[in-house]
This record gives structure tokens, sequence and C-alpha cells, in this order.
């Protein structure tokens, strides 16, 4: 019997963000960090076809100084709770960036 060979790749950099998102707000603004490490984004999008979830990635792209193509709600699309996966940037510097905005 003849073992199957694997082909590993290595995949890309990146980490996950819990975000609880306050639509139709006054100003675009990271307001805090909650108890269970979730960080409560006010956005002043609506919360309609998607229009608030197109304003969190590009806040966070601003933010966080990565193109919006890194940044992808991956959970969470038609709620406040969200989880947003960003690519080509370590859980260390997203925790950096966005103390650093508050």
């Amino acid at each position: 019997m003849n073992a199957r060979r694997f082909h590993f790749h290595s995949g890309k950099t990146g980490a996950a963000l819990a975000v609880r998102v306050t639509p139709k707000a006054s100003r675009n603004k990271i307001l805090g960090i909650l108890d269970d490490g979730t960080v409560k984004i006010s956005l002043t999008a609506p919360p309609v076809d998607g229009q608030a979830n197109e304003a969190l990635v590009k806040f966070l792209a601003e933010v966080l100084d990565v193109p919006k193509s890194n940044i992808e709600v991956v959970a969470g699309a038609t709620g406040r709770d969200k989880l947003v996966s960003i690519v080509g940037i370590d859980a260390s510097a997203v925790n950096d960036r966005i103390m650093a905005r508050l």
C-alpha cells in the first residue's frame, strides 16, 4: 500500500476581530472594548442593504491601514455582532492600532 503524499501550502497571515456595531451614529468611531474583547464601533451608515457592513470595512481599513480587500465580514452580516477577518496583519498589530484610536 502506497502512502499518500500531502502537499502543504503556507496560508495567509491574519486576524479575526469580534465587533459590535451601532449604526446611524453621528460619526464613525471606536467606542471601546467590551468585557469579552468585542470592539464596539459606531458607524454613520444605516443598517440597510449592507451599507453598515460596507462602512465597517472602509472604517477598519482606515484604522488598521490595510486595503479594504483584506477585510471581510465572515459572520453576523445581518446583525449588530459581527466577526471580521483581516488578512495581512497579525492580531498584535490589530490590537495596537485599535488601542491607539481609543
